[in-house]
């Protein structure tokens, strides 16, 4: 017997009405094309980029930069940072000329405010401030942490410097170490913004015992026989010599770096004229643009993690 029109055969449910097509008014739109981000720069100096090509060392830095450095601290990084009682700081002038220090206190003294942020206290010292003052000249420093002890590796943490007041951190960050002992208080602290993290690698890095406790160290002392005396004899060679070392000039139309005379910009403007100054920072900025635009910076594949 045949089935009345427009039903199913028995046992079999009715066929689904076809999905209408959507018409052209209600339609949705193409979801758009995502924006071109930044390109990412090829971490590292020119310099360094040059001597990798020299020495045939290009693809062992390239898995360097994408496996073992950061743009910021990672957990591990902070921890390791939090337990370290010294550092070594690296910083230059305005012309490039640099200095190397060592800073140390109690475990914490490097105080890590955030993934990207570091703090250290400056203390009174010998009244110098050289690093200091290469901050307030150039802002870009290096920081590098070795456990002599336990770990007995390395991490280096480069960025940007500022000096900030006590009064002006303390209130924002209240957890900041505070030390009463004279010669320990901090006059200053130095705010870094990390720009890179990465690894110094144990294979050289001596494994140390600590001694057992001697003589308490003198913090705040003016006494120059508890700061060391005469260790390496400069008193006797000054007075010797009538009076201080007098040093080389610095070289202003010569190489240099980092905006010296040899730099990017060649002289270097007095510190009292605005106008050559900016002419000096157009130059700069000119000279980098055409390198820009000739393909010096290498694209590179890839950020940080």
């Amino acid at each position: 017997m045949d089935e009345p029109e427009g039903t199913a055969p028995a046992g079999f449910a009715p066929a689904p009405a076809p999905f209408p097509a959507p018409s052209p008014a209600t339609a949705p739109d193409p979801a758009p094309e995502p924006e071109p981000g930044p390109e990412p720069v090829r971490p590292g100096s020119d310099g360094e980029h040059a001597m990798q090509q020299r020495l045939g060392t290009t693809e062992r830095a390239d898995r360097f930069y994408g496996e073992q450095m950061l743009g910021h601290l990672n957990e591990r990084m902070r921890e390791f940072i939090g337990r370290q009682e010294m550092f070594f700081l690296a910083t230059a002038d305005r012309h490039g000329e640099c200095d190397n220090s060592f800073r140390a206190g109690p475990p914490g003294f490097l105080h890590v405010i955030d993934e990207r942020t570091l703090v250290y206290p400056e203390y009174r010292g010998n009244g110098v401030h050289a690093s200091l003052g290469n901050i307030q000249e150039n802002p870009h420093l290096g920081i590098l942490l070795v456990d002599f002890l336990q770990a007995r590796i390395g991490l280096h943490v480069n960025g940007r410097a500022e000096i900030v007041e006590d009064a002006e951190l303390r209130p924002a960050h209240p957890d900041l170490p505070s030390d009463s002992v004279p010669g320990r208080r901090a006059l200053v602290w130095v705010r870094v913004t990390v720009e890179e993290a990465y690894i110094h690698c144990a294979k050289h890095i001596p494994h140390l015992q600590r001694a057992p406790k001697g003589t308490p160290r003198d913090w705040g002392t003016d006494d120059q026989r508890r700061k060391g005396g005469d260790f390496f004899g400069t008193v006797q060679e000054a007075r010797r010599r009538g009076g201080p070392a007098v040093r080389p000039p610095r070289e202003r139309d010569g190489a240099g770096g980092h905006g010296g005379s040899g730099g990017p910009g060649g002289h270097v403007p007095p510190s009292d004229d605005p106008a050559a100054w900016r002419a000096h920072a157009e130059q700069l900025l000119e000279k980098a643009r055409r390198r820009r635009a000739e393909g010096e910076r290498t694209p590179f594949r890839g950020w940080f993690g």
